[in-house]
């Protein structure tokens, strides 16, 4: 059964988790209670030093005993009734919304994968006889003196500056393929992080054929554009020589420089042929020109367009990151808001529904006055104002989980309607006066026999909820008030993207991946309300 298969999935998830943090390893998705534990000051007590991550630890037994609960209540053998086979049947009938709830299965399996699937971290690495895995280790080693050591560059060979920072494990790849040592680094899938990971400037060799002209080595028409030469391919920004082309030939100025960045060289061609030109450096002109260097080349500063060649299948952002990185580390935004918020939304949203329906009078009075003036203001527009009051401070070092305490904080409203209503029809049945005779409380009317009652509205929200949810980050991204930039969101390349209108690639990845999302959720919640009405199992006399 479907329900045992989870109880049992976060019973091992949370002793993984828990064995993880214990481990000093970085478990996919598993590390993200201990992680935001970790960076927030308020969910850890005990200082810096040895800090109490007290919510990765409650995460940890709120999913054994999530897990647990599910065990309990679904035990081996169990049937649902008869009516709820059959929407399950219903549902299942259904094939785009059953193939809709595969789909979206199938991408969160995916987006759980996190950095084994996208990283800039090696999942394994050899060196000096040694392996490694970065993207699961937390740390190097642990000193004598008890303190953890994280994976920095002098603990791979290198020097200077790099020795004390984290090493660029793509360039470091390239270091032990040339040196053949018997060395070797095995990065993810996508060898990118999702932000923070500027990555290294494409550049495409061009090609002079059989005609004497320079040509795009995909292209039939000869070249037109800047043509450079560079001293190291891995730092394109260190520039040789500056030709400028047109149809193939050499025309305008071009200027060189030497390897310290400083312009010591300018010509001017006209159809191929020098006219005239200058040499300021020291040393002789035809060393210069000699020194040297790499093929002319194109180079495609940020952002470049896509390119299996460059192994940048989708191209780069504005600022350098790689756009299939990028987009999944928005998927996984958008997965982990929906974890966090759908409960807390609907927590508050049907215990405060159904206590209106239940209670009515003056309770039920004051909360739908409240209620219907926050409602009476759009409700994107109420978002902005809070989230432009927040302190820029906070947001950079809470980013995600002050958000979606905003959302939540004015997202519940709207299923209050509902769980009022069925409330207020269900309280009138007989199996609640028959409860309150036999001496049943308050609380367990309302949630044991009122509240399962109910099970049908809740659900057919649930799709609508995180379409609306995906919309809201979106939008508020979009607008500037939403995440930080730490965080990959697809509003933020929306935004970058209508602002480089020369980088289709931008806005297009981004739209694609937002609507399919959104429409593969959306058929799932027509689905789940198709097969919940209970106009399909009712026979009215």
């Amino acid at each position: 059964m479907m329900f045992r298969k989870i109880g049992w999935l976060l019973v091992l998830g949370g002793v993984l988790s828990a064995l993880g943090e214990l481990l000093l390893l970085q478990l996919p998705t598993l590390r993200w209670p201990f992680d935001v534990s970790r960076e927030l000051g308020w969910l850890n007590t005990g200082g810096d030093e040895s800090p109490l991550l007290w919510f990765g630890w409650l995460s940890v037994m709120l999913m054994i005993g999530g897990g647990v609960s599910l065990l309990i209540k679904f035990p081996r053998g169990f049937q649902f009734t008869p009516i709820t086979q059959r929407r399950i049947d219903r549902f299942c009938s259904i094939k785009r919304g059953h193939r809709a709830f595969v789909i979206v299965g199938v991408l969160a399996l995916i987006a759980a994968l996190d950095q084994l699937i996208v990283g800039n971290e090696p999942l394994l690495m050899k060196y000096d006889g040694r392996y490694y895995s970065p993207a699961l280790e937390r740390y190097y080693e642990t000193s004598e003196s008890g303190d953890h050591v994280m994976f920095k560059g002098r603990h791979f060979g290198l020097s200077g500056d790099a020795a004390e920072s984290k090493p660029d494990y793509r360039l470091l790849n390239k270091s032990f393929e040339e040196q053949g040592g018997g060395d070797w680094i095995l990065m993810p899938l996508v060898p990118y992080a999702a932000t923070q990971d500027t990555v290294r400037v494409p550049t495409l060799e061009l090609e002079i054929r059989d005609d004497g002209l320079l040509y795009h080595p995909s292209a039939k028409q000869p070249f037109s554009g800047l043509a450079t030469k560079v001293y190291d391919l891995n730092d394109p920004g260190k520039m040789h020589l500056r030709y400028r082309y047109r149809q193939g030939l050499r025309e305008g100025v071009a200027d060189g420089w030497d390897e310290g960045r400083v312009r010591i060289y300018g010509a001017q061609y006209r159809a191929g042929e020098l006219v005239s030109d200058q040499f300021m450096g020291e040393g002789s002109k035809d060393d210069f020109l000699n020194r040297e260097s790499s093929a002319l080349s194109m180079i495609y500063y940020a952002p470049s367009p896509p390119s299996l060649k460059m192994n940048h299948v989708l191209g780069t952002t504005p600022q350098g990151y790689d756009v299939l990185a990028y987009l999944y580390g928005g998927l996984q935004v958008n997965f982990k808001a929906a974890i966090f918020y759908i409960p807390a939304v609907y927590v508050i949203g049907i215990t405060v529904g159904l206590l209106m329906g239940f209670f009515g009078g003056v309770f039920d009075l004051v909360v739908q006055r409240l209620i219907e003036v926050f409602s009476n203001i759009p409700f994107l527009f109420v978002i902005i104002i809070v989230s432009s009051s927040v302190p820029i401070a906070i947001k950079e070092k809470s980013g995600l989980g002050v958000i979606l305490l905003i959302l939540v904080v004015f997202g519940w409203m709207g299923m209050t309607y509902l769980m009022r209503t069925a409330a207020l029809k269900e309280k009138a049945r007989d199996y609640v006066a028959a409860s309150r005779v036999i001496g049943c409380g308050t609380p367990r009317i309302i949630f044991k026999h009122i509240l399962p009652n109910a099970v049908a509205i809740l659900v057919t929200l649930v799709p609508f909820s995180i379409s609306g949810l995906i919309m809201g980050l979106t939008s508020l991204d979009y607008l500037g008030f939403g995440l930080p930039p730490k965080y990959a969101t697809w509003g933020t390349l929306l935004k970058e993207g209508l602002g480089n209108l020369s980088a289709p690639w931008l806005v297009s990845s981004a739209f694609v991946c937002l609507v399919a999302l959104l429409i593969l959720v959306t058929f799932i919640g027509e689905a789940v309300r198709e097969a919940f009405d209970p106009k399909k199992f009712t026979y009215y006399k």
